[in-house]
Parts: structure tokens; sequence; C-alpha cells
């Protein structure tokens, strides 16, 4: 844009940056710069020689020994803004040798996925993809599993959780009250025979197997089939 000056020039003088521009410049390289001294997970890091960890145990109708998942973690810019907890490793043990040589194969996949880097949320869903030829069973609480493989992504989605690599989605407030409610009302109701039996009772036994959380957690509510777990609902 051209400026007309239609005055005399009397005097003149060097711009000069103002105060607040030179700090807020300052501060922005300084930003800058710590971003560029942040690590990220990949897979030159050396391991420490201590981990954070978690075991999970996993207990299945298939073997009279339950399985020992514990994934190992490792801490990333320590002590400032940028901190992260990433998994490093995951071991696998158990007294059943049936399945060794695929678990051990298995674990060391899976410890090399973790230390590439980036998202690795990923094997959640394939692990959870795989399904036994023989079938699959209920676990604990009525959430079906279609393998043992499935089992163990489930382990490590539960461990993604915790350290906020997955955000879990909640029921709002609506579902969760109506929930309790329910499951207040439909509490005691359970078979005698199936608590002798050791069967869980954390839902009803008529209770049929949701499609959305694979949990057999579904029953009529209000003339709508509505799960108990996830809060899935035919009716919307």
């Amino acid at each position: 844009m051209t400026v007309k000056i239609s005055n005399k020039i009397v005097g003149y003088a060097v711009a000069k940056e103002d105060e607040d521009d030179k700090a807020a410049e300052a501060a922005l390289k300084a930003e800058q710069q710590e971003d560029t001294n942040v690590i990220q997970m990949h897979e030159k890091i050396e391991r420490p020689e201590m981990l954070l960890g978690s075991t999970y145990k996993v207990k299945t109708p298939l073997s009279e020994h339950a399985l020992y998942i514990t994934i190992n973690d490792v801490i990333l810019n320590q002590g400032t803004d940028h901190e992260l907890r990433r998994p490093f490793e995951v071991f696998i043990n158990s007294k059943n040798m049936d399945h060794f040589q695929w678990i051990v194969a298995l674990t060391r996949i899976i410890s090399a996925v973790f230390r590439k880097g980036g998202d690795v949320t990923f094997l959640v869903d394939e692990l959870r993809s795989v399904f036994d030829p023989r079938g699959g069973y209920f676990k604990k609480g009525g959430k079906y599993m279609p393998s043992l493989v499935a089992e163990i992504g489930d382990a490590i989605e539960c461990h993604l959780k915790m350290i906020g690599m997955i955000q879990e989605e909640g029921l709002d407030e609506h579902q969760q009250k109506l929930i309790a409610e329910k499951r207040a009302q439909l509490e005691g109701q359970q078979n005698a025979a199936d608590e002798a039996q050791g069967k869980s009772n954390d839902f009803p036994p008529s209770a049929q197997l949701c499609n959305k959380c694979s949990t057999k957690a579904v029953i009529k509510m209000d003339g709508c089939m509505t799960c108990l777990n996830c809060g899935d609902s035919k009716c919307g």
C-alpha cells in the first residue's frame, strides 16, 4: 500500500523493536528449542537398567495353569512437561508349556513393535481378531473371548489404558444412573446353583451376549434389549 506524504519531513529516527516483541520472540525460540529436544519412542533407545512394569493374570478354562503377562514401560523425558510412559517389552510366563514356542515368538514380536514407537494401539485389535477354531470361552464377568491370543490383547489394552495411550470411552451420567438402578434391582436374584458352580453373578443368568462388548449382559429393559455392561441399546 502506497502512502503519500503531504508535509515536509523535518526529522527521522531508526525504528526499534518493541521490548514485548523481543520477549515473545525469545520465548518462541526457547519453546521451539525445547520441542526439538523432546525424545519420542524409537528403536534406538537403549534399555535402562530398571523399568516400571505391571503384571496381569490370565486364567482361562483352556488350561489349569494361569498365564502371567508382564509389560514393562520406559519413561521418556522424565521430569519435564513432555514426560511420557511408553511400553517397552512384554513377557508371558506360565507353568503350562504346551504353547511355549508361539508364546515366546509372540512376545518378541510385540516387544519389537513397542520399541519401534508410534501408535502401537493397533496391536489390540489385531490380537482380539484372532479366533480359536475350537471355539472361544467366557471369562469371569461374562465377557466372551474368541481365543487365548485375544485375551492377551485384552490385557495389553488394559495396560495401554492405564498408561494413557488409549482413552476409555465411558458412559454418560444418565446411562450410568440407569444401569446402576437396574443392576441394583436385579442384584440378589442370581441362581444358587450358579453360585455353587462358581459362576460369575455380575449379570443375570438369563442375560444374552452383547454384540458390541462381547459380554453376556443384555437384558430386556423397559421393553428394549439393553446391555448392562456398555449401555448399548436397540432403541438408541
